[in-house]
């Protein structure tokens, strides 16, 4: 991996191309450029309506769910809906496919008018899993969408609620109305809207000025954000309101709807989205009152009827918080009107990796420093194994199930087993290290570093410090943790970092592997077939090597009684490749490739151990050594420092081998 950031301004004098990201923005401000509208709403009925009923009467659920698929016009045209649902979701949260499709699920289903509509959407997961980059994702999509055609919003002009204008239709036009326009008329207006018409406009509701809005947290307009505080003097006024004594003074009604703040969370998301931040460290009646909210699509304050709302609240809350909530028996029927989905750390340290380069790549304590090619997936095998239970299955250990879980083949055990893995231990993911912990661990040894390059040993050390230092932890749980840490340095890194090394040796390695692997393939046909292979030097013949064909497949553990059943398996796949057309190469077979690779690698360990061991080397050796240096930092993302260091390191596990 090089650099994370290039040098600001390009001060290092290498040239910027700008105008590709104007022409970026100036796409992005085409398409966004949202045509403002303003009317009474007699001009909304004739000019604006009939262009799109349906669109304009959708409830907040349904307008989310239009918001994702919209975004998903970016996905793959093969892609399947919830696939294209979820591209929002794409650049910023890995490893949580499972409960990503979960919610996109639940904005199907309410959109399409199932009951779960009437459901509060609960997130549950640990620190720093993805809820609230989740969230924040569904507020920034929806301000996005609103700003589009296809995401138009219309409002009664002042209205504190954003009130959809189709909710000043009276109650006994509305048969007529949908009859007219196909669409049926939800809402009922709010007692500021109903004083505004009559007081304003003399009842005359056709006259009542409407305009188009653009949602914005930051305006509190269509999307709210509640976080609570103390629960001991926390106000249910922030929800809901309260009188405006200043107001009153003025009005001389506290009944009047004039008097009363419009200012709480609920008004402020009416039409869109309130987010609840740890929701259950709040009092049970904000609880109530906001299932209620889900539920009827109404609050209840003091002086006033009851008050329509539309919207979607989102909550979210970690595992300590829900825990605490179940253990008490009235939270029961609380339970029942909420729809929970678990979001978990994930569980394949490939997209845990992608997560730490998203961290890393915008932090400023990375800029202009290097790290090695594996820090990034060996902080992740770490984290992932933290979060893994111990299987039971004889012959798998947490190094395997992890390998697993990232897609890896498992010589003896099916790919389906990594299904069946998940099922037994539906709880993997919701403890262990978090992503925050392993990114502050890389921090502080950049920090503490004169270098301006991080290797993947300093990392280990880096993790083991921060483990040791963590008051909050327990003997016992540290040393499992540094346990992992062998384990990832022994069964990850040492493989990695010698195939590194080997390729970097080897110049024509991808060539010598592939007329290994042909050489293979010539030698299992022919005893499969019970032939004669013909020297293609000599021109005698002779019985297949069998001897050969065990010191490859030796080399992934593949037993002497599962060897027919691993050959016909790799000259089935040949076979595909062949009918298709194509060339079968190493990688149409992971398996292959890493036996290929690892017999390569023991062919030439002696060659590699005489040229990186000698204590004064010779100049040939030095020429050697700084070939083998320079091939690993142009096509490996290694810089010097980390290069002299993998070359040492590898040279170390070959004495000791």
């Amino acid at each position: 991996m090089r650099s994370l950031a290039a040098d600001p301004g390009g001060r290092s004098g290498a040239f910027i191309d700008h105008s590709a990201f104007i022409a970026s923005l100036s796409s992005f401000s085409r398409v966004h450029r949202a045509q403002r509208w303003e009317g009474t709403f007699g001009e909304f009925l004739a000019a604006i309506l009939p262009a799109n009923p349906m669109a304009l009467a959708r409830s907040s659920h349904e307008y989310i769910w239009d918001m994702l698929r919209w975004h998903g016009q970016l996905a793959p045209s093969e892609a399947s809906e919830s696939e294209r649902a979820r591209e929002l979701f794409r650049r910023e949260l890995f490893g949580v496919d499972e409960p990503l499709s979960r919610v996109v699920e639940y904005f199907k289903a309410a959109a399409g008018g199932s009951d779960v509509g009437r459901r509060l959407l609960l997130l549950l997961g640990p620190p720093s899993g993805g809820k609230s980059t989740l969230a924040i994702l569904l507020k920034r999509g929806m301000e996005e969408y609103s700003r589009t055609e296809e995401g138009a919003l219309y409002a009664i002009k002042g209205s504190p609620l954003h009130e959809n204008p189709l909710n000043l239709v009276p109650a006994s036009l509305r048969a007529e109305f949908r009859e007219r326009y196909g669409v049926a008329i939800q809402g009922e207006l709010s007692p500021w809207a109903r004083d505004y018409v009559e007081r304003e406009f003399d009842g005359d509701f056709v006259s009542v000025p409407v305009e188009r809005i653009f949602l914005s947290e930051a305006s509190r307009l269509g999307i709210g954000t509640y976080a609570p505080h103390d629960p001991t003097t926390a106000d249910i006024a922030d929800l809901v309101g309260s009188v405006d004594l200043a107001k009153v003074a003025q009005i001389g009604d506290e009944g009047d709807p004039r008097a009363w703040s419009w200012s709480g969370a609920v008004y402020s998301a009416s039409r869109g989205l309130l987010e609840m931040i740890e929701i259950l460290k709040v009092k049970r009646e904000f609880l109530y009152l906001l299932l209620t909210l889900t539920q009827e699509k109404n609050v209840k304050v003091s002086r006033f009827p009851l008050i329509h709302l539309d919207e979607t609240v989102l909550a979210h809350t970690n595992l300590a918080e829900f825990h605490k909530f179940l253990q008490e028996k009235e939270n029961e029927a609380l339970l029942d009107r909420m729809v929970i989905i678990k979001v978990p750390y994930s569980l394949s340290y490939k997209d845990e990796s992608r997560i730490y380069q998203k961290l890393v790549s915008g932090a400023p304590a990375f800029r202009n420093v290097h790290l090695d090619p594996h820090v990034l997936n060996l902080s992740a095998v770490f984290a992932i194994l933290t979060r893994l239970t111990k299987p039971e299955r004889e012959g798998l250990d947490l190094a395997k199930k992890l390998r697993l879980y990232a897609g890896e083949a498992i010589e003896g055990v099916p790919e389906s087993e990594a299904a069946r893995l998940r099922s037994e231990s539906p709880d993997e993911g919701m403890t262990g290290v978090s992503p925050r912990f392993v990114i502050n661990a890389i921090s502080t040894a950049i920090t503490r570093g004169t270098a301006r390059s991080l290797t993947s040993m300093e990392l280990l050390l880096a993790l083991k410090d921060a483990i040791e230092s963590d008051a909050r932890m327990e003997a016992k749980q540290k040393k499992v943790w540094i346990d992992h840490l062998v384990t990832a340095r022994k069964e990850f890194y040492n493989r990695w970092v010698k195939e590194d090394v080997h390729r970097a040796m080897f110049a024509s390695f991808e060539e010598e592997a592939q007329q290994l692997l042909e050489k293979y393939l010539d030698e299992v046909e022919a005893s499969l077939d019970h032939r004669q292979v013909t020297d293609p030097i000599t021109g005698e013949t002779r019985p297949a090597d069998e001897r050969f064909l065990r010191s490859v497949e030796e080399k992934i553990k593949v037993s002497d009684s599962g060897k027919l059943s691993f050959r016909q398996e790799v000259v089935r796949k040949a076979m595909v490749a062949f009918k298709a057309g194509e060339k079968f190469k190493l990688a149409s077979h992971a398996r292959m490739r890493e036996a290929i690779e690892q017999y390569l690698f023991e062919e030439r360990r002696d060659v590699l151990r005489l040229v990186t061991s000698a204590a004064r080397p010779d100049e040939d050796a030095r020429q050697k050594i700084s070939v083998v240096q320079q091939r690993l930092i142009s096509e490996y993302g290694y810089d010097e420092y980390s290069a002299k260091e993998a070359l040492s390191y590898v040279t170390t596990l070959l004495a000791q081998e």
